[in-house]
């Protein structure tokens, strides 16, 4: 049966008032939340700190998000556990299910799907705004062919099982990235790696001796970001647009490493670019302009713009290069802040003047031996992640038009012929 999505949700239903007794808020802004994923949740007290004019969306569970400022860009979400005091911003058209019509997460694999998105972009483009936007009400008016809530539950299990493989893969990648950065510091800061007896070096009595950077172990020594590792800044892409019936690639830029992937409305390049400017999976990137950020990148092939470096060393395992330069960004971004002009950078110099400690081979072995596995177990985890969003994203459309059904007797899915 046939609905307009407004017959299915209530739309901004509920907006925070002076009335409300609430003494802090979550508050989450349209770039903090892409396809699904929260990158950052503010908190901010009421009374004490300034809350952003947009400030005003309440939020619950099963509440489905969708930026109204160019769709394209994929500023969407459902949210599916609850946070005490979310608020969110006016940017976001926030959809309330009525939970005896619809499934939640049913709809907003629908609304999610790449037709919807790109039919939603095109009424954006049309606006008289100052960016691509559309009104709540154009989301509101959109039809959806309802199946019976049985089997709409069904579907949406499948993309959702999905989905939480994918963010428990996140989640994961996570505490092992906490947990090798906790190594790295214990070892290469706080010199507590262990010694011949396998007891904290430092605090066991260790040799140290004098450098321009104080008491280090014996038999290190000082050195710098850009002596450890090479930095290959990437090309300006507009110039290598693929000719027609040329194979291309995606461009990486920095709004595409701040994703982790890039998205069909993404540039291309040619393909015929320098190996070396080409982009693999496990590969790391920094961005040493804009959002300053290293990342390892498994998001595919591409081809790697200006702004952005690729980190390589001949010598070291990538961990080696990629948490020290971890441990320098944020002086690195103090540095981009203070640049006079729209987009912060760093210089070569400051790789230079960004010093580092290199180990005896002995404990250079013997980290690489636990850091180079547990970096290679997050490259193979996000590999994963990948594939299986490749997989949702073939079945999302399939299963909301019935070419896949999904008989409600059992678990397998039957393709219609």
């Amino acid at each position: 049966m046939k609905y307009k999505i407004e017959e299915l949700c209530e739309i901004n239903s509920e907006n925070i008032s002076k009335s409300d007794d609430i003494k802090y808020i979550y508050y989450l802004d349209t770039s903090n939340l892409t396809r699904g994923t929260i990158n950052e949740i503010q908190k901010l007290i009421v009374g004490k700190d300034k809350l952003p004019s947009r400030a005003k969306r309440k939020v619950k569970v099963n509440d489905i998000l969708i930026s109204t400022v160019r769709p394209n860009q994929r500023h969407y979400g459902i949210i599916r556990k609850e946070i005490e005091n979310l608020i969110v911003s006016t940017g976001f058209a926030v959809l309330s299910p009525n939970l005896k019509k619809v499934n939640p997460e049913y709809l907003y694999w629908y609304l999610t799907q790449d037709s919807i998105v790109n039919y939603l972009q095109s009424i954006a483009e049309t606006s008289t705004s100052a960016y691509p936007s559309i009104k709540p009400s154009v989301i509101g008016g959109l039809e959806i062919d309802l199946p019976k809530l049985e089997e709409q539950k069904a579907i949406a299990n499948i993309l959702s099982t999905l989905d939480e493989k994918i963010e428990t893969n996140n989640q994961i990648n996570e505490k092992l990235e906490e947990m090798a950065q906790a190594l790295f510091k214990h070892w290469f800061v706080d010199f507590e790696f262990p010694n011949e007896n396998g007891k904290p070096y430092k605090s066991s009595g260790g040799e140290m001796v004098e450098s321009e950077l104080g008491m280090i172990p014996k038999g290190w020594e000082v050195s710098s970001l850009d002596k450890i590792a090479d930095y290959l800044n990437g090309l300006p892409m507009q110039k290598y647009i693929p000719k027609e019936d040329e194979l291309s690639l995606p461009v990486l830029k920095i709004k595409e490493l701040r994703n982790g992937e890039p998205d069909i409305n993404s540039d291309r390049c040619s393909a015929n670019i320098e190996d070396k400017y080409i982009i693999n999976d496990g590969d790391i990137i920094f961005s040493w302009s804009g959002t300053l950020m290293i990342d390892i990148w498994c998001g595919g092939k591409c081809g790697l713009n200006q702004h952005l470096f690729k980190v390589t060393s001949q010598k070291y395992n990538k961990w080696f290069y990629y948490f020290w330069i971890k441990r320098h960004l944020d002086r690195f971004i103090n540095i981009a802040n203070s640049k006079a002009t729209t987009m912060g950078h760093i210089k070569r110099k400051d790789l230079t003047d960004s010093k580092v400690l290199i180990p005896t081979s002995n404990v250079y072995e013997k980290a690489n031996e636990i850091l180079g596995t547990i970096i290679n177990d997050i490259i193979n985890l996000k590999i994963e992640s990948k594939k299986l969003k490749a997989v949702r994203d073939i079945l999302l459309p399939k299963l909301m038009s019935g070419e896949i059904r999904v008989p409600l007797d059992n678990e397998n899915l039957v393709e219609q012929s």
